[in-house]
């Protein structure tokens, strides 16, 4: 870090661009459709194939017949079913953390599993009470494996349900056969466990830390 600080421009450098962004104003992003592209912040609609070029319609359209959704709707008025943490691809103890921070004192509405990425994610996690956040707020606490990321062990999601998932990929069955899977971060997955829907999770995790 001592010697990435020395890298600074010059003061009196100039640049032919200059971008300021607030991170606060960006939402965050869900999928609606069976493959990680079509993503669009959580304050968006489902798209309307009829407003897309040809090369991008037909894709659209196959995708919300299998997801089970109609263009327009609002993606924060989606219901799920259930929800998955974990495993390796966000199941980190940072991630874990954070979610646990939004779910801290309150209940989940649907059911879910929580996979921690390694074994020893999984022991610093319980060392710190994580565990207990999950499992009181009426999640699975579960060792860590493929899972319900590829539908492994038993752990799937039935034909036809929607999943708010952490998992890397939302192709068609990736979670099950006829699963319908909506990838997002940690935090979010944690506050549609809360609310039963699709959620943007900043005001459930104001004034919360999750460190």
């Amino acid at each position: 870090m001592e010697h990435w600080d020395t890298l600074n421009s010059d003061p009196d450098a100039v640049f032919d661009k200059e971008v300021h962004l607030d991170a606060a104003e960006i939402a965050p992003i869900v999928t609606w459709g069976t493959s990680p592209d079509d993503a669009l912040p959580i304050t968006a609609n489902v798209p309307d194939p009829a407003s897309l070029p040809a090369s991008q319609a037909e894709h659209t359209r196959d995708a919300l017949e299998y997801m089970g959704l109609t263009p327009g709707k609002q993606l924060e008025s989606i219901d799920i079913d259930q929800v998955f943490i974990g495993s390796c691809t966000n199941g980190r103890l940072e991630d874990l953390r954070v979610a646990a921070a939004v779910l801290a004192g309150r209940k989940a509405k649907v059911p879910g599993l929580v996979s921690p990425g390694s074994h020893h994610i999984k022991a610093r996690a319980e060392a710190e009470g994580l565990d207990k956040i999950f499992i009181d707020a009426g999640l699975a606490w579960v060792g860590p494996g493929c899972s319900m990321c590829v539908a492994m062990n038993g752990d799937s999601v039935p034909r036809g349900k929607r999943c708010a998932s952490t998992t890397n990929r939302n192709f068609r069955g990736r979670q099950g056969r006829g699963a319908r899977t909506h990838l997002m971060s940690p935090a979010m997955v944690a506050a549609a466990a809360v609310t039963g829907h699709l959620t943007d999770v900043r005001p459930l995790l104001e004034g919360r830390s999750a460190a």
